[in-house]
């Protein structure tokens, strides 16, 4: 039987929420597809980009607590997440899943945009 997403140290209902509408609803599905590709799904499914979030689940993937991230690793992660950000901005919506509610959708997006212009919401 597969464990919950929220064995995984650090993600909590909220973040097994976020993937669970990225399709990943598993934390052997998420240790499967790694940290990269598991934001790319998150991402694609209309969830808020934090590289806080982004570097934070690397570093659980890998066994290290979120704060162990500094210096040229830290930089490194911030192009790779950057990178993938715009990747996902310019994929073609049809190729994003559609399992989100569209009251979900419009909460995501609005949050989404509020986070690239800095006024994110603060949970």
């Amino acid at each position: 039987m597969p464990s919950p997403i929220t064995d995984i140290s650090g993600i909590g209902p909220a973040t097994a929420e976020g993937f669970a509408r990225a399709g990943i609803h598993d934390a052997e599905s998420l240790r499967a597809i790694g940290a990269h590709e598991a934001y790319r799904a998150w991402l694609s499914a209309g969830n808020p980009a934090h590289f806080i979030g982004y570097y934070a689940l690397v570093m659980t993937l890998q066994g290290r607590p979120w704060n162990d991230c500094r210096g040229p690793e830290k930089d490194a992660l911030r192009v790779a997440f950057d990178t993938l950000k715009a990747e996902v901005r310019a994929a073609p919506q049809a190729s994003r899943p559609q399992d989100a509610t569209d009251k979900d959708k419009g909460r995501l997006r609005l949050e989404a945009a509020l986070d690239e212009i800095g006024l994110g919401m603060r949970r």
